[in-house]
């Protein structure tokens, strides 16, 4: 019996086997799952099991292209200028390193050499894949995916995944995929308010969750694929602007990676695997604290003026508060959103001792300074605009269409990163600010750079934004960045590497924004959501809910408050003070423990709970009637808690009442909502 070669890669708790496959030169995916799940007959096996396609339509391939692949989706597709497409490769070779294997093909016709790259995520249970293509001719790739991945189904496969639209991100969606094919993706520039490039998925019901994720804050694509004999095959990539990617001879184009993630332990338990990933992408910045912030936009909107602000800035840090940002309007000829964009210099109207002295004000009251920035954009009655009118994304001979009265500036032209890198050091080296907002509120539309000949735009843009924010990190280290493309546009790990928190949503009003939270957390960590307290009724979800309420669904991520503080009455502004004191009694435990999502929004009483140490923290919400109707009476509601030990006790610091894990597992935390009583913020000590 011939024997072909076979790497595995193992995480934390997992294996990912790959083969050279005895039916052709590719490789195919063995085994993934559990450690150990290689040593048996691989499930995934389909050798000569084929009729009217060929061996490589039938194959679970980790990638292969058109030519070899020409029926059922390939992940390359290219071809010589004036040639017909496809490439047919031969295997030239592995190489294996720790926690890392590369896998080389090439096809001397074309002179295309492919290299299938892995890698694993110490400490956690994700694999990262990438591919690289070198040519030694000029090419053609009219697709480039990153990678694909094939996950064994018994029958109807489910999918999950995030969907929404603006002031509805997030929404957790499921599909059951029996067969026929699931395309969803963006082409807006950004990863874009519709779907997020993250997917998960299950053989049916079957607890066990397979899931990936897509570092790419550009064009994409996430397309699954219920094939014949048992098999759902993901494939995900980047997509080019332009249709086409000219490759030239001597370089290497290296694809977007894609973190692959397997949980024995269902969706929630995959969510942790993304929570620990994230927490590694912060790294040593994880252990800063997101310090509670306090935003002025709801409370002013354009109309910014120091009085204002500094009357809003005092109140802030009365109630605990301790950072202030000022958000749009900051800056000259920003009276509405039709002007402004570009010329970054404070408004001398608005702050007419000086924006130096408004800052140190600030500072004064004991609170750290942030501003609202967007650097991507451009107003057509800016002076920017009038000295670079070349700087905007434009076609030639057609008409500028403006969206939200701006244009969108061409950031993968170097000159204009050296203009945004520029603007952000003056900001950031003449003024003690220590938190920056980035926004991005309108995508690209006549997406053209006249003159400059066959441009990857899209690639060209995503490199730019992330040469800025690079720049952030490495010549202004202790600045936290927040991440916001029109809430949350623009969210996956490429940005969350580099930046702090990022912002899910402009809806933050309260049933709205737990379901936004709930599928948000599914995907990203705790650390990482900026979540306010406002005054904001509900758009989707009208129902009043209490200011506890509000503020334990924030303190679910990183608290922040938006209200304007000067209509909240002494009383609430008291509540909020001892809401943020707790807050910051457990943010660590928020931001750096396991977290699991208790229920949904759908049911009458759902949180999260989260363990760190010692310590359980619980933040509970009641979102059903809240006059008692639909419980026996008399008796609470309950949350059944996770992950406690059966044998352990486990103490109620407000209360007092000590639980066994088992009862906590079994009957679970009591809660007794009423119209007047609606969230809870539970702390467990364990005993």
């Amino acid at each position: 019996m011939t024997s072909y070669p076979r790497w595995t890669l193992r995480t934390e708790h997992t294996s990912y086997t790959v083969r050279l496959s005895p039916d052709g030169p590719w490789a195919e995916l063995d085994a993934w799952g559990p450690l150990g799940v290689e040593d048996g007959p691989s499930a995934l096996d389909w050798s000569h099991r084929t009729h009217f396609v060929t061996p490589a339509d039938a194959a679970p391939a980790e990638y292969l292209p058109y030519g070899l692949r020409p029926f059922t989706g390939s992940e390359l597709v290219a071809a010589r200028p004036g040639q017909d497409r496809g490439v047919w490769w031969d295997f030239d070779g592995a190489e294996e390193g720790e926690g890392s294997l590369r896998l080389t093909f090439t096809d001397d016709v074309v002179g295309l050499r492919t290299v299938l790259c892995y890698e694993t995520v110490p400490g956690t249970d994700v694999i990262l894949r990438w591919t690289e293509l070198t040519s030694t001719q000029e090419l053609r790739l009219e697709r480039l995916d990153s990678a694909a991945v094939s996950i064994p189904v018994t029958g109807t496969a489910r999918l999950t995944y995030l969907t929404g639209q603006w002031s509805q991100e997030f929404q957790r969606t499921q599909l059951d995929l029996a067969r026929g094919t699931f395309t969803m993706g963006s082409l807006q520039g950004a990863p874009g308010h519709a779907y997020a490039p993250w997917l998960a998925v299950q053989d049916g019901e079957a607890e066990a969750a397979y899931g990936i994720a897509l570092e790419w804050p550009g064009n994409w694509h996430i397309t699954a694929e219920a094939e014949p004999g048992g098999s759902v095959r993901v494939r995900a990539g980047r997509v080019p602007h332009e249709g086409v990617v000219h490759l030239t001879p001597g370089t290497t184009l290296t694809t977007p990676r894609l973190a692959c993630a397997f949980s024995p332990e269902g969706l929630d338990g995959l969510s942790r695997v993304w929570h620990r990933y994230e927490r590694h992408l912060s790294g040593e910045r994880l252990h800063r604290p997101r310090k509670v912030l306090y935003n002025s936009w709801e409370a002013t909107g354009f109309d910014v003026d120091a009085a204002g602000q500094l009357e809003l800035a005092k109140l802030a840090s009365d109630i605990g508060a301790e950072l202030f940002v000022v958000d749009d309007g900051w800056f000259t000829g920003r009276g509405d959103d039709t002007g402004g964009l570009g010329d970054w210099y404070p408004d001398p109207a608005a702050f007419p001792q000086g924006f130096g002295p408004f800052v140190e004000d600030i500072r004064a009251l004991g609170l750290d300074f942030g501003l609202w920035v967007e650097p991507e954009a451009v107003s057509p009655a800016s002076r920017l605009y009038a000295e670079h009118p070349e700087w905007v994304y434009r076609i030639e001979e057609r008409p500028a269409r403006l969206v939200r009265n701006q244009l969108l500036l061409d950031l993968g032209r170097t000159d204009v990163q050296d203009f945004v890198i520029g603007t952000l050091d003056r900001l950031l080296g003449a003024h003690d600010i220590s938190y920056l907002k980035w926004d991005m509120n309108r995508p690209p539309t006549e997406r053209g750079r006249p003159g400059a000949g066959p441009v990857d735009l899209d690639a060209e843009h995503v490199a730019g934004y992330l040469r800025v924010l690079d720049h952030l990190r490495s010549a202004h280290p202790d600045v936290t960045v927040e991440g916001c493309a029109g809430g949350g546009a623009r969210i996956e790990h490429a940005t969350i590497a580099r930046t702090d928190v990022v912002w899910p949503s402009d809806n933050t009003a309260p049933l709205d924004r737990l379901s936004t939270q709930y599928g948000f957390l599914h995907a990203h960590a705790p650390h990482v959501m900026s979540s306010w307290v406002t005054d904001a009724p509900g758009i989707f979800d009208p129902r009043p809910r209490s200011l506890a309420f509000r503020f334990v669904n924030a303190i679910c991520g990183v608290l922040g408050i938006g209200a304007d503080l000067r209509a909240w009455t002494p009383q609430e502004r008291a509540e909020a003070a001892g809401w943020i004191a707790r807050y910051k009694n457990v943010r660590d435990v928020v931001h750096r423990g396991e977290a699991r999502l208790l229920g949904t929004p759908h049911d009458s009483t759902c949180g999260v709970q989260y363990d760190l140490g010692n310590r359980t923290v619980v933040a509970a919400l009641g979102t059903g009637r809240l006059d008692g109707a639909p419980l026996v009476p008399g008796r609470p509601d309950r949350l059944r808690l996770r992950g406690m030990e059966p044998a352990a006790h486990y103490r109620d610091t407000a209360t007092g009442t000590t639980y066994s894990g088992a009862h906590l597992l079994h009957y679970g935390l009591p809660f007794a909502w009423s119209a007047g009583h609606d969230a809870e913020l539970v702390v467990l000590i364990r005993q």
